[in-house]
């Protein structure tokens, strides 16, 4: 049995560190802030994915600062970052890496592996539905083990390592669709809308003037690290729990709903996962101690929506996958 002094101890101490968690993810949403205007959900949801330690999938049109979100995000969170253009020339090689032939001094041959950009803490993948099937495949090993296998010699990611991967809504001739096994791999789909008047009238001012603002790093690596890890022991009510079990299971063909025959197939455990995260995460900058059911009632779209999809009942009835989400998020409350 644990003595009462101590227990109190250790709960000071786990509001002590949510304090201080609270206060460093305020700070960089308040720096990220002053550099994209008019994405707030946006901002919110990219934030809650990386403190959760997923990975996220951003929907929009172009010329809507996709690209400059994720740089941003690097710089506010201390995280070394590169963008890969995925085209259809694009090889496997030309991520991962690949092993050429030297020769030393001593006149002898051997191999050096030189590492490719997914060897950095944020990789961008523009335009990730570009690359053909075998490209996109040669993220699916490092977004889920951290690590990559060239010529069957295991190298390391460093940790974190996070994709923010890109996507046009529009074009989509010459693309190749992600499959269900890679695109279950991203926590969050994040669609990126237009921003409102207000919002595209401050951007017009910010941007084409003589000096345009940079982003100011507001965490570092270690920082996000103990952060990300804080946002494990987070504790979660029974409430949130079944909460997230009921969304992410009426959500699947086969339960005991009224959508169950407009649904083709749905969520798996790896959805009630990553709900169970992000719900600590969104509580978190808010500034809250513990998730509520209105987390998991704003989160349910972002983890969802690319881990459903309808039947052909619903399709030719013009339904949509967000109106089915929304209307068993409603239940919930």
């Amino acid at each position: 049995m644990v003595p009462a002094g101590e227990t109190h101890d250790t709960d000071q101490k786990l509001i002590r560190d949510a304090q201080a968690a609270t206060d460093a993810m305020q700070k960089a949403h308040a720096a990220i802030g002053e550099i994209i205007f008019g994405q707030d959900d946006v901002v919110e949801q990219a934030l809650v994915t990386l403190l959760s330690g997923g990975h996220a999938l951003l929907v929009g049109v172009p010329g809507l600062a996709k690209t400059k979100l994720v740089e941003t995000l690097g710089t506010v969170l201390g995280l070394d970052s590169r963008r890969v253009q995925f085209t259809p020339d694009l090889m496997p090689s030309d991520i991962l890496g690949s092993e050429v032939l030297e020769e030393g001094e001593d006149g002898r041959r051997h191999f050096r592996f030189i590492q490719g950009p997914v060897f950095t803490r944020l990789l961008m993948a523009d335009e990730i539905n570009r690359a053909s099937p075998r490209t996109q495949s040669a993220l699916l090993q490092s977004m889920q083990e951290y690590h990559v296998t060239v010529a069957g010699v295991r190298h390391d990611l460093p940790r974190p390592f996070h994709v923010l991967a890109t996507q046009n809504p529009l074009e989509q001739e010459g693309t190749y669709p992600l499959p269900e096994a890679q695109l279950d791999r991203f926590m969050m789909q994040i669609d990126v809308d237009y921003p409102d008047r207000a919002a595209e009238k401050r951007i017009l001012f910010a941007t084409t003037g003589a000096q345009e603002r940079k982003a100011e790093p507001a965490l570092d690596v270690n920082g996000l690290m103990e952060i990300q890890q804080f946002v494990r022991r987070m504790p979660v009510g029974e409430s949130v729990v079944e909460a997230i079990l009921t969304l992410v299971r009426s959500a699947r063909p086969g339960e005991e709903n009224p959508e169950q025959k407009l649904i083709a197939w749905g969520p798996g455990p790896r959805a009630s996962q990553a709900l169970m995260l992000a719900v600590r995460a969104r509580a978190l900058l808010d500034g809250r101690f513990a998730p509520s059911v209105d987390d998991v009632i704003a989160l349910a779209a972002p983890v969802l929506k690319h881990r459903m999809a309808l039947s052909f009942a619903a399709r030719a009835e013009g339904g949509n996958v967000n109106t089915i989400i929304h209307r068993l998020a409603a239940r919930l409350g």
